[in-house]
């Protein structure tokens, strides 16, 4: 059995997170952070708002299609 005890790749992960990306895509920058970006309850409001909207767009289509079913037959 070989060990090897030499650095691993992929070991220890790269916490800058805007690496690759454009200037214009990173955040700026503040004393403890990223400044406005949105916060947990924001994104967790968002994420319901978006699930909502779904459901009512897939249930309207879903009513039109009844509907439209119902004149041709």
């Amino acid at each position: 059995m070989t060990w090897h005890t030499g650095p691993v790749d992929g070991l220890n992960s790269n916490l800058n997170l805007n690496e690759g990306a454009p200037p214009r895509a990173m955040p700026r920058l503040g004393d403890w952070g990223p400044m406005d970006v949105p916060g947990t309850r924001t994104k967790k409001w968002q994420r319901w708002f978006a699930v909502g909207a779904f459901v009512l767009v897939l249930a309207a289509v879903v009513v039109y299609a009844y509907l439209m079913y119902q004149v041709l037959s």
